[in-house]
């Protein structure tokens, strides 16, 4: 048994996809983060960014 294998850290225990999935979470104000997972292991990870508008109202208070 290697000295190294008992002397990692957590961080260095982070598997890689959580890596990516949490650098697509920051990077996003609004959307989605999917994860795809095949036999209990993450296979693919999605990110959908919207772009949201302010609606604007005419001086009834309806949209115009």
């Amino acid at each position: 048994m290697s000295p190294n294998s008992h002397d990692r850290t957590q961080a260095d225990a982070t598997p890689d996809w959580l890596d990516v999935v949490r650098r697509n979470v920051e990077s996003l104000r609004y959307g989605s983060v999917q994860i795809t997972v095949h036999d209990g292991r993450v296979t693919q990870i999605e990110s959908v960014e919207r772009t949201r508008f302010t609606t604007s109202r005419d001086e009834s208070g309806r949209p115009a």
